[in-house]
This record gives structure tokens, C-alpha cells and sequence, in this order.
């Protein structure tokens, strides 16, 4: 099947005892056994619920995985992948990453000893200088937040070290864009908050992968520290990927042409969006990604005096974090998302849009008529 069929159909026949066409939401926090001792699928909520599997196996199936677990927030996906680092284990991390990301793994350095280097991963001549054998775990995002750097995932599953576990966030892809799974990944992680659920009403993370041993960990994790998915939002999920394919097509065709468009202002220094030739990982992109998403970044001339009166004179986007819904938002990093943890590259000028499926006209003459209010 194709990928918007799996959307639809995967693991989601009608209900066996009903006829219903749509999952089910089952609430039931404890399931009955019929002898003690003999193994069922389904014996408490925090294991595993009917809804939320559902997901999980629709979710394996989209990208290309074995195994996946939905949990309560995108955080939450991270924190219990960091569960497999040990005192003295060596990450290497993209230091153009989601600000929460980086709070973490800052966390872990001062309470559990693991040592952190935050380097530029699109310089390939360096990274392959610190992808060494002491190295447990390697996270980066592609396309990275905010600056939307392309990361040659090939290249790195590549060289590193047969130890080291290769993580790689796709929340800015989603997988009908990009499967890191294929690209040579280890674990790939999702805010699922972003373009999976798609309409800021659902607060959820998954975990993916192919290893039986990752697997085997996360469940007793996942079981251990709790942080599992509601059923009703297991619901909204599985309702939201009906509409992934179309969505992420809108999303990359609007924001192409709000990029395009960017570009020929006289108000903007420079514009970050993979599918602009202009861009420095264009050619990485176009080989491992079927779409650039819809993110874009920009400069504007000036200082953040500038950067703040145009967000506060726009009336189509929302100046509000998070990313990846039907409605286009935007936000200034340096004093939102990424204010105490980003990168010395998250300027003052710097200004985030995540553009949503309202009208491309109408959302350019917003932005035009911000750029007149200056």
C-alpha cells in the first residue's frame, strides 16, 4: 500500500465486534484475565491500551519501522531515549536543535555525568573527526530547528562507530516527507504535538525503531516511568493521519512560495528553507527527503526591535511557539523557543514561521503588510 493508504487503513480494519470503520477509544484502565500467570495482550493502561496501539502499529508501518510507542509528549520521547545513556557516555549532538532537546541533555550532563559535544553536523570534515568509538549516542534533527539545516543522515550512519546509536528527531519531516529509519537511523523520535497531530489540540511523542534490543529497553521504560498516551489522544492521532499526506502537501507548497517570496524583500537579509536552491543543503535534501516541509526561517534587517514590530503587526499568523498546524503561526526564537539554550547562530533578527493551509495569497499580503508597518 501507498502512504496515504497505510494512513488510513493500517492496523485499522473495522471493529470486530461492531462494524465500526473508526477505532475505537478504550478507556478501560484494567482488562480482565483468565487465569493467572498466563500472558494476554492487553492487563493495565500503562502497558498498553487497544486505541493506542492501534496508533503505534499505524504509526511503525509509516515509517518503516518494527516497533513504536506513543507517549505524552515529544519530551517524553526524548527522556526515555536518554534512559539508555549511562555515567561518562559521550553524546554528540547538532547544536542547531529544538531548545527542550538541549535542556535535556544540559540536565543530564550536571546530575548523571554524561559528557555532551554540541557541534555543527552539516560540516561532515569535522563531525568525522569526533565519530569515534567512545561515542554512545549521536542526536541531531534534519531539517534542524530553528535554522533548518540539512543533516546528511547516509553519511553519518556511514561513519560512525558500529556501537554508537544513531538518533534523529523528524518532527519538521514527518514521514510522509522523510524515514531516517531507511536512512541508516537507529531511533527516530517525533513530536507528534507538530505535524502528526496537526491541529494543536493533542499533546503526544513517539519512539521508532527496527532493534529488537531498543525495543525490549523502551518497554520496560515506557512501563517503568509511565509517560504513555491517552487513549483519546490516541484517538486524535489516528483521526490527524488521515489527513497527514494532504496536509504536508499544502504545508510544503505554501511555504516554497512564502520562501520564494521572502527572498525578493528588500526588509530580509537572508531566508533558511531547504527547497530554496539558495539553500546550502538543497542537494542533500532533494536525495533523502520527498518534500521540505512547512518551516521557514528568516533575517530581517535589523535588530530585534525590528524582528518583534513586524511579529507584532501580523494578523494572519499567530505569534505563539509550537509548529506544524493547520494555522500558520510564528514566533522569535531568541526570546521564545530557543531563549536560554540555543545556538550563538539564534540571532536577535531572527524570526521562525511555521506556515499553515490558510490561502498562500493571503498569507503573503500579511506578511507584505507587516513589512509596510516598519
Amino acid at each position: 500500500m501507498k502512504f496515504q493508504t497505510k494512513a488510513i487503513h493500517s492496523s485499522q480494519s473495522p471493529d470486530s465486534q461492531t462494524g465500526a470503520v473508526v477505532t475505537p477509544i478504550v478507556t478501560s484502565t484494567t482488562f480482565r484475565i483468565k487465569e493467572p500467570g498466563k500472558p494476554v495482550e492487553y492487563d493495565y493502561s500503562r502497558v498498553s491500551t487497544p486505541t493506542r496501539k492501534t496508533l503505534e502499529n499505524c504509526m511503525a508501518d509509516l515509517e518503516k519501522g518494527s516497533y513504536c510507542f506513543a507517549l505524552a509528549s515529544g519530551c517524553s520521547a526524548l527522556h526515555i531515549v536518554s534512559q539508555l545513556l549511562k555515567p561518562g557516555d559521550f553524546v554528540l549532538m547538532e547544536e542547531d536543535s529544538y531548545g527542550g532537546s538541549l535542556r535535556l541533555l544540559e540536565h543530564l550532563k550536571k546530575v548523571q555525568g554524561i559528557q555532551v559535544k554540541l557541534i555543527d553536523f552539516s560540516n561532515l570534515e569535522q563531525l568525522k573527526k569526533e565519530l569515534h568509538f567512545k561515542v554512545k549516542m549521536i542526536f541531531l534533527e534534519s531539517p534542524t530547528n530553528p535554522l533548518l539545516k540539512i543533516i546528511d543522515i547516509p553519511a553519518i550512519a556511514k561513519q560512525k562507530a558500529s556501537e554508537s546509536l544513531l538518533v534523529v528527531d523528524n518532527t519538521f519531516s514527518s514521514p510522509y516527507f522523510q524515514n531516517p529509519l531507511d536512512l541508516g537511523a537507529d531511533i527516530v523520535i517525533h513530536s507528534a504535538t507538530k505535524y502528526i497531530g496537526g491541529h494543536s489540540d493533542c499533546l503526544a511523542g513517539l519512539l521508532i525503531s527496527n532493534r529488537l534490543d531498543l525495543k525490549e529497553s523502551f518497554t520496560f521504560f515506557n512501563k517503568t516511568i509511565g509517560s504513555v498516551l491517552s487513549p483519546f489522544d490516541s484517538y486524535l492521532l489516528l483521526r490527524s493521519l488521515k489527513t497527514l499526506a494532504l496536509r504536508m502537501e499544502r504545508h510544503h507548497e505554501n511555504a516554497l512560495e512564502l520562501a520564494h517570496f521572502l527572498e525578493k524583500q528588500a526588509q530580509v537579509d537572508q531566508v533558511f528553507y531547504p527547497g530554496l536552491k539558495s539553500h546550502k543543503g538543497h542537494e542533500i535534501a532533494k536525495k533523502q527527503m520527498r518534500g521540505f516541509g512547512g518551516v521557514l526561517s528568516f533575517i530581517i534587517k535589523g535588530k530585534q526591535k525590528q524582528a518583534l514590530s513586524f511579529l507584532k503587526q501580523l494578523k494572519i499568523f499567530t505569534l505563539a511557539e509550537s509548529l506544524g498546524a493547520v494555522e500558520s503561526l510564528a514566533e522569535h526564537p531568541l526570546t521564545m523557543t530557543h531563549g536560554a539554550y540555543g545556538s550563538s547562530s539564534v540571532t536577535e533578527s531572527l524570526i521562525r514561521l511555521s506556515v499553515g493551509l490558510e490561502d498562500i495569497e493571503d498569507l503573503i499580503q500579511d506578511v507584505q503588510q507587516a513589512f509596510s508597518c516598519l
